[in-house]
């Protein structure tokens, strides 16, 4: 049950038919009823709220065989989507220990992308994303207890600072790498500073340093964006897990060397003085954004920073520095498609997020140089030098006109992706209407999809889209054929369980 480092505190170390032909969620109505789960809890352990805690306990202790058919009931019986997605994530956090910050932790990274792609589903569709979480949940907690059990203990309730020194002390353990501090200190923060200025704070944190390839900062945005739909009522338990995952670190204390992963932080602390005071605001120009790749494509963390520092102080605006790191991610993916680079897309879609919803003004230009940063790290770390370009590849056009052209791209999708891209430019550039593109892609993840980089990637993807300038969508969109999935692929195993169900 405990790990290496303990204290009483804190951390004990496709089409739609072909969907609707699945079964969708019918099953439900003929499950059994679920006995209650009135197992003791250990004393020791986080405790959740009264109204949450059954709920969170039954995720826990029910088999992996049997979680879909017992969760299926208690939706039957009037438990909300947004109480499991509640649950799931308190239970993930109870269960699994954030450190490395992926691997098994994806169970709790994967929480929010399946949120998202249920809110971007037809009706029909919108619990299947997120049974699909709760099965994850339960792969990674057996994979956890393997490796020692790991459980999040209680605060040390002692330790835990007052409200109004709650922000020094978090930065005092975080900028320390202190684990014990930074663990109560964020109680503390959860208990008595607003939700904004604690995103701030740890948004900033999240994009300090480069290493787990993003994942810090996926975390605290994904987290963040599930307490504005289950309540900050849940957020101590959250913040704690969010610390401790922030810390994560290789050998050393960070402070003690200069390692690469934090080079860029420490330079853009200070380089951020440099933008000039009207930031934020500035011209659009189309020009800046083919500087801006071009940097990205082939100069060093270190330059990529400063020309955001020379674009942004000649009377550019960040658009156009946005549109050009969402554009060199996609290029990655679309060159070598593997995890390092899909990264590069999810981190920039996190950073993004933060970048948009935080309020503090260096904090926002911190995240905008750090993400412009990280992507040459993500181009060194994946060897990729060369190859396809986003901005100049052709479209392939097709005799096939709206749904059966978006058949055409997704069935040729796994044998060729490059060929399924142009398909794809061919169809936005004709006119074909983006949402029957990624409806068709969304569902195919419920079907194909056998991993949380699926959904991580796909809707981050779908949002994104939304963030480009119109003269990038199509093209960028077009570039996601590199990890989609193609019709022509076996349905998951999960997809066989729902069939059985019936």
């Amino acid at each position: 049950m405990k790990s290496d480092w303990t204290r009483r505190g804190f951390l004990t170390t496709a089409t739609q038919g072909t969907l609707l032909g699945a079964g969708g969620l019918e099953f439900l109505s003929r499950l059994p009823m679920v006995s209650a789960q009135e197992a003791k809890v250990d004393p020791t352990m986080v405790r959740f709220l009264p109204e949450i805690e059954p709920l969170v306990r039954l995720l826990e202790d029910t088999s992996r065989e049997r979680l879909l058919e017992e969760v299926g009931q208690k939706i039957r019986g009037g438990t909300t989507h947004r109480e499991i997605l509640a649950a799931l994530l308190l239970a993930g956090i109870r269960n699994i220990q954030p450190r490395p910050v992926g691997f098994k932790f994806h169970a709790v990274l994967v929480v929010n992308s399946a949120n998202l792609a249920s809110q971007n589903s037809p009706s029909g569709d919108r619990w299947l994303p997120l049974f699909w979480a709760l099965d994850q949940f339960k792969s990674s907690q057996e994979k956890d207890k393997k490796e020692g059990d790991w459980t999040m203990e209680a605060v040390y309730e002692a330790a835990v600072p007052p409200a109004e020194r709650a922000v020094e002390s978090f930065r005092r353990g975080m900028d320390a790498w202190d684990i014990a501090c930074a663990d109560s200190s964020a109680a503390s923060v959860a208990r008595g500073i607003g939700t904004q200025a604690a995103f701030d704070l740890f948004c900033r944190y999240g994009a300090r340093d480069y290493r787990d390839i993003g994942h810090k900062a996926i975390y605290v945005s994904n987290s963040w964006r599930l307490l504005e739909t289950i309540g900050w009522q849940h957020a101590e338990p959250v913040l704690r897990s969010l610390s401790y995952a922030l810390l994560a670190y290789d050998g050393t204390n960070p402070t003690e060397r200069d390692a690469l992963a934090d080079r860029p932080g420490r330079k853009n602390n200070e380089r951020l003085k440099e933008l000039r005071a009207t930031w934020n605001s500035g011209e659009n120009r189309p020009g800046a954004t083919a500087e801006m790749l071009a940097s990205l494509r082939s100069g060093t963390w270190d330059d990529a920073a400063s020309k955001v520092v020379e674009l942004i102080n000649g009377g550019c605006s960040p658009q156009p520095v946005w549109d050009a790191m969402f554009q060199c991610a996609a290029e990655l993916l679309m060159r070598s498609p593997g995890i390092v680079s899909l990264h590069a897309s999810t981190t920039t879609n996190a950073l993004h997020y933060a970048f948009m919803h935080a309020q503090d003004d260096e904090t926002r230009r911190f995240l905008l140089l750090q993400n412009a940063s990280f992507l040459p790290l993500f181009r060194s770390d994946a060897g990729i030098e060369g190859g396809v370009e986003i901005d100049t590849f052709e479209a392939l056009p097709s005799e096939s006109q709206g749904l059966a052209a978006v058949d055409e791209i997704f069935a040729g999708l796994a044998d060729d992706r490059l060929a399924a891209s142009r398909r794809t430019l061919a169809f936005l550039d004709g006119g074909g209407d983006p949402k029957m593109f990624t409806d068709a892609a969304q569902r195919l993840i419920y079907l194909k999809g056998t991993d949380s980089h699926d959904y991580k990637y796909s809707s981050a993807i779908i949002e994104d889209y939304k963030h480009l300038s119109p003269a990038y969508r199509n093209r960028f969109l077009a570039a996601s054929t590199h990890w989609l999935k193609g019709s022509s692929v076996a349905d998951s195993s999960l997809v066989a369980r729902s069939r059985a169900a019936l």
